[in-house]
């Protein structure tokens, strides 16, 4: 009994520490969730393992495939990208990593543990270099009806798609849902520009 809370206990802070980084930094799957698979996964292979010490395979493998579409759950499609690879990836190892602690692997499970914190430090410094694209959904609530190239010296993209426009010609209010791409030097100077444009009314960014 004590290995298994052990074993609970040592995935729980794990996944939370990782979980609480995740919400931090606004990804689509929050610390709950890492928690949550981590656990559960962890859970399953300890009961595989207690069920059928001789072959535990035909469970564990039904983690892997299970948690893989939870995983897509992460991704988010506009009409010409698919992001949240990384999220989706992210839910999955850890999975795995629970399933290493259920079955006993420490040394295995920590190894992958700290390979993704590698890879979040180094996707970190790319960020604060300014390297790569980002994408984000604006909604933009203007006095007048701008047109696309106004719209993008506006926000400043390097590339931007319109969703949908809603306008009061009575008014003369326009509401535009756009999905842009920019760098993330750019995108978090987005607000103060946004705030400074005499007719934008209001904003949002997700």
């Amino acid at each position: 009994m004590n290995q298994i809370v052990l074993k609970v206990l040592i995935i729980f802070i794990l996944s939370l520490i990782f979980g609480i980084e995740r919400q931090f930094s606004n990804k689509p799957i929050g610390f709950g969730t890492f928690i949550f698979v981590s656990i559960g996964s962890c859970g399953l292979a300890i009961s595989a393992i207690t069920l059928n010490s001789e072959n535990p395979l035909p469970l564990l493998s039904g983690i892997v495939t299970g948690i893989g579409f939870l995983g897509a759950g992460a991704l988010i499609k506009t009409s010409d990208r698919i992001f949240g690879f990384t999220s989706a990836a992210s839910i999955w190892l850890f999975a795995i990593i629970g399933l290493c602690v259920g079955i006993g692997a420490y040394l295995l499970a920590l190894s992958l543990y700290l390979l993704i914190w590698i890879v979040v430090l180094i996707d970190k410094q790319f960020e604060a270099k300014g390297l790569g694209l980002y994408q984000k959904k604006l909604t933009l609530v203007l006095k007048d009806k701008y047109s696309k190239d106004e719209i993008k010296s506006i926000i400043n993209a390097k590339k931007y798609k319109t969703l949908s426009i809603h306008g009061d010609k009575h008014k003369n209010i326009y509401t535009f849902v756009l999905i842009i791409e920019n760098s993330k030097k750019n995108m978090d100077r987005l607000p103060e520009i946004l705030n400074a444009h005499k007719d934008i009314i209001e904003f949002s960014i997700n």
